[in-house]
């Protein structure tokens, strides 16, 4: 017979199960956790897949094939991140997925080269991280705070004119801006905020999720859904490599090598953040080099198995810190479901059957919280004038640029892909001032 002692230490071991790196919880209360990281990264991993196929004016059964290879290498991702192998991964509660980050320069790259061109530069843009990791201890110096900040600021503001895109109704399409649209993607984004806010536990963490099933319902409700793909979709299917195939165009692979390297900068940050938030600690350099190693190799996997680059979603670094649970075991077992979702097409044909306003509710939200989180980050660094003068000069270059494509119409096609996809002429700017600009003591509110 248990005693009250007995049962006490019993539940502070499972405590401990939880909050404890590498100790597996009882299945029990494992799986319903597992499950929960995958909700909350659920939507944000299909979305890239679904927006890149829009731009490129892609087949359903085609954007159904990629939501399915973009589940599947999400999962195998997550596995080797959180269980390791060798050197690579970093053995920590850490959820992989599809980067927003490379949509702004893959979606040119899909349209005007073709999507075979966009995966040749995705795999080299792997290589490129995989390389950072492994030499990470000698280059972390290029990705201090206000580097990594001002990046992810860059990232969510050039994302969100293809958030009101699609909340208008996707891009080219015949009935953009029409009111059904605009009042399907006004719901999904209420819904999603009020959950979000006033939701607490699974439901704030699955509010995007909840916000497009309740815009996917009312859709069906006034037949804005076409249920072909998924009637004509089979059961089951085993990823098949290569199927899309390989390109190679210098055009191509410079932006998003560059834009991979410069990338790698989230990646570090999530790793912290998993640490600080969840374990009240710095990430050891084997966790920070395996990591980074990680991506790299997932993304060239990922390009092999008809998806785009992969790295640590930021939500799930968010979960790791509010709900305490570090196990690394149950974002695997998160990780296992994700592979079994990619070999279900069915499943992938009911994602791509969402109607572009149902999306870009949701959307909205993510892309706008991603430049919040870059302010975030800034907000922890001194704002003397030599930080002020990084930060504006790269949002200039990020934003301005693109937006004046005259300036450098007369350039070689190279460097024009480079400037067009702002990230690049934006980071480069941190990194560089970053290095030969003076530092300064003096904060900024010393000088008013």
């Amino acid at each position: 017979m248990a005693t009250p002692d007995s049962a006490t230490e019993t539940g502070t071991r499972r405590v401990r199960s939880t909050r404890d790196v590498d100790a597996m919880p009882p299945l029990g209360r494992a799986i319903p956790l597992g499950l929960q990281h995958v909700l909350a990264m659920f939507v944000g991993n299909v979305t890239v897949p679904i927006i890149i196929a829009g731009a490129a004016d892609l087949p359903a059964d085609q954007t159904a094939f990629m939501i399915q290879a973009a589940m599947f290498v999400a999962g195998v991702a997550t596995l080797v991140q959180s269980l390791g192998l060798g050197p690579i991964g970093a053995r920590l509660p850490i959820v992989m997925g599809t980067s927003f980050g490379f949509v702004p320069v893959l979606i040119p790259i899909a349209v005007g080269m073709g999507l075979p061109a966009a995966l040749g530069a995705a795999l080299c843009g792997g290589i490129a991280m995989a390389l950072v990791g492994l030499f990470l201890p000698w280059v972390r110096f290029l990705f201090p705070p206000v580097v990594t900040g001002t990046f992810v600021i860059m990232l969510g503001t050039l994302l969100m004119p293809v958030g009101f895109a699609y909340a208008g109704g996707g891009f080219g399409a015949e009935d953009f801006g029409a009111l059904h649209n605009v009042l399907l993607a006004a719901l999904v984004l209420v819904v999603t905020l009020g959950l979000h806010q006033f939701g607490r536990g699974i439901w704030s963490e699955t509010a995007p999720l909840a916000g497009l099933i309740v815009g996917y319902v009312t859709a069906m409700a006034f037949g804005l859904v076409d249920f072909g793909q998924i009637a004509s979709a089979g059961w089951l299917s085993l990823p098949t490599p290569l199927t899309i195939g390989l390109e190679f165009h210098l055009a191509a692979i410079i932006p998003v090598v560059l834009l991979a390297i410069v990338t790698c900068a989230e990646s570090i940050g999530d790793i912290v953040g998993t640490t600080a938030g969840g374990m009240d600690r710095e990430p050891t350099p084997k966790e920070l080099s395996g990591g980074v190693m990680a991506d790299g190799l997932a993304s060239v996997f990922a390009a092999l198995f008809n998806a785009f680059p992969q790295i640590s979603f930021s939500q799930n670094v968010g979960m790791v810190a509010l709900t305490g649970v570090v196990s690394r075991f149950v974002v695997a077992i998160g990780g296992g479901f994700l592979v079994l979702a990619g070999l279900l097409p069915k499943l992938g044909g009911l994602i791509s059957s969402i109607p572009n306003a149902v999306l870009g509710g949701a959307v909205l939200i993510m892309f706008g919280m991603i430049a919040s989180a870059g302010i975030k980050m800034l907000s922890h660094i001194d704002f003397n004038k030599r930080n002020m003068v990084i930060i504006g000069v790269s949002l200039s270059a990020a934003i301005g640029l693109p937006a004046q494509e005259g300036l450098y119409a007369g350039l070689s096609e190279n460097v024009q892909a480079i400037i067009e996809s702002g990230l690049i002429p934006g980071a480069m700017a941190a990194i560089v001032l970053n290095l030969v600009l003076p530092r300064q003591e003096r904060s900024f509110r010393d000088d008013v």
